[in-house]
């Protein structure tokens, strides 16, 4: 099990890092976030994204950044199928926030129980 929650926590981290960089440079992200009604928001989403990556890789030498991290990105996923749900996306389009929530809910639960 302790291969599965590496595997996870390093895939949440690179995807967090992918997308906090996009929200934050990207004139197709800045769209997005016109659409989702959260322009404003962007910059601020994008860089909580980074330090969310930057948390689990730091959590692997300090347990509670990894669940501060973990327990951060979860919410985050949270509201984003929130925001999904309320602009009428479909389910294709929602799917990654899906995917992010599970991953980072398994992350810190699996940090929280083994701490």
């Amino acid at each position: 099990m302790q291969i599965v929650f590496e595997v996870a926590r390093a895939l949440s981290a690179i995807a967090f890092l992918f997308y906090g960089i996009a929200c934050l440079i990207s004139p197709r992200m800045d769209a997005e976030f016109e659409r989702y009604g959260l322009a404003r928001f962007r910059r601020l989403i994008g860089a909580l994204e980074c330090l969310g990556a930057l948390g689990l890789v730091v959590g692997e030498f300090n347990r509670p950044v990894l669940v501060l991290a973990a327990a951060g990105l979860t919410l985050t996923m949270l509201m984003a199928i929130a925001t999904r749900i309320r602009i009428g996306d479909s389910l294709v389009q929602t799917l990654p926030a899906i995917v992010l929530l599970v991953l980072n809910a398994f992350v810190l639960g699996f940090a929280v129980v083994n701490s």
